[in-house]
């Protein structure tokens, strides 16, 4: 597996922070901040998409 080049955490108000990475072969990865060792994986694909639709508000529903 290539090395997971992380960015810089997302953090919210009293919340957990999330990081995103990627690697050399293509793969998307999300973790909580200081558990980069238990990440969820898919490809830049799945990542561009899933953006994308809480982009669209295809995830308001969680926010309430």
């Amino acid at each position: 597996m290539s090395e997971i080049e992380w960015e810089e955490p997302f953090c919210g108000e009293g919340n957990s922070c999330f990081r995103i990475g990627l690697d050399q072969e293509g793969n998307a990865y999300i973790a909580v901040r200081g558990q980069e060792d238990r990440f969820i994986r898919d490809s830049r694909t799945a990542l561009r998409t899933m953006i994308l639709d809480i982009k669209a508000g295809k995830a308001d529903h969680l926010l309430q």
